[in-house]
């Protein structure tokens, strides 16, 4: 059987204002301290790609507009709302004064794996992914509601940020949408 390729007219999608106004899934992205643009736009694309209420970025992470940002965002940082924090701490306190449990995705003792992490439709999310060589700061792991990791089998002991994020993101979609669309 052929599979013919879909243009990009076939494929349906939003545009940028009429994704401001569809529904969200209720979770926030936190990059604390993220160095890399590439994968600060690959998270923005991802939180595109799912809806994301919201991209925090922290500290020494980039914000929009960005050039080498946009070369994997590809518009995506036009679509998703962002906001900026010095101190990731603050972002938080910030988080959890609107309702947000806030977990860190870090290998941390008592960390749940993330398929056991229960999660609730009524309640709202946020999760804080780290810095490419330090991962998340201790200070805000000791602020979190808790820590998640992603259960790995082979020899390196951690994934790229913006492949940790994806792969959280798309499993709480799975696990947290309305009807989106």
């Amino acid at each position: 059987m052929k599979r013919r390729k879909l243009k990009l007219e076939e494929l349906n999608r939003i545009s940028v204002a009429e994704f401001q106004e569809a529904e969200k899934m209720p979770l926030v992205v936190v990059l604390d301290n993220v160095r890399s643009q590439h994968n600060i736009g690959s998270v923005f694309r991802t939180g595109d790609a799912f809806r994301v209420e919201e991209i925090i970025l922290c500290g020494i992470t980039a914000t929009p507009p960005n050039a080498e940002m946009h070369k994997t965002a590809l518009g995506a940082e036009d679509a998703v709302n962002w906001r900026y924090f010095e101190d990731t701490l603050k972002a938080v306190e910030a988080l959890k004064a609107e309702g947000y449990l806030v977990y860190s995705v870090e290998q941390a003792e008592n960390s749940l794996s993330l398929e056991s992490l229960t999660l609730e439709q009524n309640k709202k999310y946020a999760m804080i992914f780290g810095h490419e060589v330090h991962g998340v700061q201790q200070s805000v792991i000791d602020a979190s509601d808790g820590c998640i990791e992603i259960p790995q089998y082979g020899t390196k002991h951690s994934l790229n940020v913006s492949v940790t994020a994806g792969i959280v993101i798309w499993d709480f979609s799975g696990r947290l949408k309305k009807e989106m669309i």
